[in-house]
Order: structure tokens, then C-alpha cells, then sequence
């Protein structure tokens, strides 16, 4: 909802006016959140940081980082849509020790790296957080994908829009753990105990191993979320391969199993550097993703359905600890990984097998903050 605040801002006192110049009409107006308590008093109210493509609001003057405190999960931090991408104010919710998020959104879905159901997931998995998110209901604009999310466990819902008879929506509810505050002062970017001995439980994972002697398949480049990625083709049922992009290598091996003798296309794909669409941010991403045609010009555009099922372990050395997985499939359906491993050297690992349905994306995707 729309704030309309006065300018000098009264409701921040000790900010100088001189350091925050009136907009050009006078007043401010901020994206905002509001939280109300059972009673109807209000429990928080947040601006709205980093917009999107938003001319009607401004940006607040300074930073706002907002947390509430509930009588039955602790406290919550709060924040809107395009936020999750940057440091501010995430990552400083993040360092105050809150691991519940509630996230309000309009966002757009884009294939395949960013679709809303795969992000909340990823950011949930990749942070150790809870996070409610509520996404806007428009189906013009692509915007659909809800839900509920903790590290061990989530809830969704992606209604696809069939003409003439558009999908409805679902209220969905989830009994989620109250997590431990203190747990993110101590890790540091570690693994809990109880999350090492899940990892050495699955770390057999039954992929086949080849002589590094193979032939590889040559690179291409081809766009992908507005960004040029350098591309390898999945020629074979099964192999490795490595794919760099400066100093972010990228290893992956994987089984795939075609259903029905379908030809689909798949590569892996790397990047690291600025994005440059809808504001600059500095990335680096492993992805595994269908094509969604058969030729190379496909691969990066944007598919919902597929029908291989792949089994892979995706892997990267990362300039960052702030790595967010997500593994998307058909129909967008968001599976949980079998195993996440993080070192305290950058490396990031994925790994799984037996899908239900095919693979449309597994990705590893990371954000380089202090490159911004």
C-alpha cells in the first residue's frame, strides 16, 4: 500500500533535512508494508527499499531494517518483492539473528532462474530461514506463486492460468518450527551438526563416474535472464562436464532418463558478473536447465513442462556465501534437494535423484553483495 509522508519527514526526527532533499512534488511516497496485531493496533510498518521499475514511490531516505514480535513464532522480520535480491534489507535481517520472514510481493515469474514459488525456495533452503511469502494474483502479467517455506519442509501454490477457466487460489496453511536465533550468529555460512550427518548419510549418491579423458562438448553463449551465460550441451544419457566463466567453475554430472523417447535438450550453464536488467547486481550462477526448443539458440528461454528425468550432483566454487539452490520441474513443481553441502571455501554442492517429474532447472545462484 501507497504512504503518503510529509517532507521534512516528521515520523524521522533525527535525520537532516539538508542530507535528504525534498522529491521534486514535495512529499514522500513509500511502497509499504504494514503488519497489525490481533487486536488491530499496528504491529510494523516497512518501506520499501530497492524499487522496481516504480516511479510512483520513492526511496526512503535511509535504510529501514523492521522486525515485530508475534506470542507464538518469536520475532519476524519483514520485507517487499525485489528486496530479496540485495543485501539491504536482507542479509542485515539476516545478521540481526531473524530467521522468520514474512515477504510481500507482485512478482512476475521468470523462467527459468526466477520464477516466485523457486526463489522463495531457494532463499529459504540457501539462508536457513522460514519464509511466509504472499504473492499479487495477476495472470496477464505472469505474477502467481505462494507459499510457506522452512528448511526442511514447504508449502505452495502456483495457480496456472487455462483460458476460460483460470485456476483458484488456496489458502495454505503449515505448522512450522519456531528456529533458533542464535543459530546463525554461530555458523558463519557452516552446516548444523544434525544437517552434516544428513549429508554424510546421502553422500553416496549413485551417479556414474567417467575418465577424465571424454570428450567434452564445445562451449556457446546464449542469453539467459538478461544475461550472457556461456552454455555446454548434455549430449549423452549420462556424463560430467565443467564449464567456466572467469574465476566461477561450475561441475556437473548427471543420468538422465528420456520418457517416451523425447529428445529434449538440456545444458548447463554458467555466469559471473553484473547483471544488467532492472538494476545492476553482481552474480554467479551454475544451472542446469532444459531448452525449450532443440537447438541451441533455446537454451536460457524460459520452459514450464518437461520429461526427462535427470538424477545430477551440481557444483561450484563460489566468490560468495550467499548461495541460494532451488530445483524446479515440470509443471512448476519446487523439489527439495536431497543434499546441500557449503564449505567454508565457497564450494556449494547439489545433489538429486529421482524426480516425480522432469527437470526444468536446478540452479545454483549466488549473490555478490560487496560487488554491487
Amino acid at each position: 500500500m501507497p504512504d503518503l509522508q510529509p517532507c521534512p519527514l516528521t515520523s524521522h526526527p533525527h535525520l537532516d533535512p539538508s542530507q535528504t532533499p525534498c522529491p521534486p512534488d514535495g512529499r514522500w511516497q513509500f511502497n509499504t508494508d504494514v503488519v497489525f496485531r490481533s487486536d488491530g493496533s499496528l504491529a510494523a510498518r516497512y518501506h520499501k527499499q530497492n524499487l522496481f521499475f516504480e516511479k510512483e514511490f520513492d526511496t526512503p531516505p535511509r535504510l529501514e531494517v523492521v522486525t515485530f514480535d508475534t506470542p507464538f513464532g518469536g520475532r519476524f522480520g519483514v520485507f517487499t518483492c525485489f528486496d530479496i535480491l540485495f543485501h539491504d534489507p536482507t542479509v542485515r535481517l539476516l545478521e540481526k539473528g531473524i530467521r522468520q520472514m514474512i515477504f510481500l510481493i507482485a512478482w512476475m515469474n521468470l523462467l527459468p532462474l526466477l520464477t516466485a514459488v523457486q526463489i522463495q525456495r531457494a532463499v529459504s533452503l540457501g539462508a536457513n530461514v522460514t519464509l511466509l511469502a504472499a504473492n499479487l494474483r495477476h495472470d496477464s502479467k505472469a505474477m502467481t506463486g505462494s507459499g510457506i517455506y522452512t528448511p526442511s519442509t514447504s508449502i505452495y501454490h502456483h495457480a496456472f492460468h487455462h483460458p476460460g477457466e483460470p485456476e483458484e487460489g488456496k489458502l495454505l496453511v503449515l505448522r512450522i518450527p519456531v528456529l533458533d536465533s542464535d543459530w546463525l550468529a554461530t555458523q558463519k555460512g557452516r552446516e548444523s551438526p544434525e544437517d552434516r550427518g544428513r549429508q554424510e548419510e546421502r553422500v553416496n549418491l549413485p551417479l556414474p563416474q567417467f575418465l577424465p579423458s571424454l570428450p567434452l562438448p564445445p562451449p556457446f553463449n546464449a542469453f539467459m535472464a538478461g544475461d550472457l551465460f556461456f552454455f555446454a550441451l548434455l549430449l549423452d544419457s549420462e556424463g560430467q562436464l565443467t564449464l567456466c566463466d572467469g574465476l566461477l567453475c561450475c561441475h556437473l554430472q548427471y543420468q538422465r532418463s528420456t520418457q517416451g523417447g523425447n529428445t529434449e535438450l538440456y545444458a548447463l550453464g554458467v555466469f559471473a558478473g553484473k547483471h544488467a536488467f532492472a538494476g545492476r547486481f553482481t552474480l554467479q550462477v551454475c544451472a542446469l536447465v532444459r531448452c525449450s526448443g532443440s537447438e541451441v539458440s533455446s537454451c536460457g528461454k524460459g520452459v514450464e513442462e518437461a520429461e526427462s528425468r535427470v538424477d545430477f550432483r551440481l557444483e561450484g566454487k563460489f566468490g560468495t556465501r550467499y548461495v541460494y539452490p532451488s530445483l524446479l520441474g515440470s509443471g512448476m513443481v519446487v523439489d527439495g534437494p536431497d543434499r546441500i553441502e557449503k564449505t567454508t571455501d565457497g564450494r556449494v554442492t547439489m545433489e538429486h535423484s529421482g524426480m516425480s517429474v522432469g527437470l526444468v532447472t536446478a540452479c545454483l545462484y549466488g549473490r555478490v553483495y560487496d560487488q554491487d
